[in-house]
């Protein structure tokens, strides 16, 4: 288990523990957090689950594939830290994972 901080566009955290093997859009589903779309249901096949990964995680976090990247050209006010949070799977590595969520989705 990992714990997750979304952070919104105003400032408000809110925190949850996410299951080992689960992507981080999983998690935000399934605890309704605001400012996580999901359209496509995670198939990397739209860019409504964008997130921006705190800049103290981007390495552990990675990098996004070509594929994503090319998603990530729809999102909205997209950034050298933004992410598709439906391709972020969620380890012990992760625990304490900061993702701030835009104004909007595209």
């Amino acid at each position: 288990m990992a714990k997750i901080h979304f952070v919104d566009h105003k400032g408000e955290t809110r925190t949850v523990e996410v299951e080992n093997g689960a992507t981080v859009m999983e998690a935000a589903i399934r605890n309704a957090i605001p400012g996580i779309e999901a359209e496509c249901g995670g198939a990397c096949a739209c860019a409504t689950c964008h997130v921006y990964v705190d800049e103290a995680w981007r390495e552990k976090v990675g990098s996004p594939t070509p594929m994503e990247e090319d998603m990530l050209d729809f999102g909205f006010d997209v950034r050298p830290n933004s992410r598709l949070s439906c391709q972020i799977k969620v380890s012990d590595e992760l625990d304490g994972l900061v993702v701030s969520t835009p104004e909007r989705q595209a």
